[in-house]
């Protein structure tokens, strides 16, 4: 009989079945891991279109803005060290000086930089139009 011990004797089951217990805590840890918010920060980026026709009068882009960020949180304009407050206005006025051909602003980070500088000036390039950004990798 299903329900009795094995002895023998006709006594109930002391026996807890868990099966279907661990069968409904697997189907709420899959509904919890599926419908748990993911924790992203969008980033608004405005990519190039594609064109189907050249440039009629290639210009020669400026001088690339080399930045460097190094693992005490220093920043380097050109190797200049330059603090991150003044970062913006510097970005405004590289933009500014001719806004349909910016330079490309190359940021070099350390292994060990700190991830709260890199994202204090990808803000601050960001708030000061500057559309060509790269990464330098060593």
């Amino acid at each position: 009989m299903a329900f009795s011990s094995g002895g023998g004797d006709g006594a109930p089951m002391a026996d807890i079945n868990i099966i279907p217990l661990c069968d409904i805590m697997l189907v709420l840890l899959i509904i919890f891991m599926v419908t748990a918010p993911q924790v992203s920060y969008p980033i608004d980026i405005d990519l190039p279109q594609p064109t189907t026709t050249p440039p009629q009068n290639p210009v020669e882009p400026p001088p690339p803005i080399r930045l460097r960020i190094d693992g005490s949180g220093q920043v380097f304009w050109n190797d200049n060290p330059t603090p991150v407050s003044a970062l913006r206005n510097m970005m405004e006025s590289e933009v500014q000086r001719d806004p349909a051909n910016q330079p490309t602003l190359e940021i070099d980070t350390a292994e060990d930089a700190h991830y709260g500088v890199l994202a204090k000036v990808l803000a601050s390039a960001k708030n000061a139009h500057m559309q060509k950004i790269g990464f330098v990798k060593k």
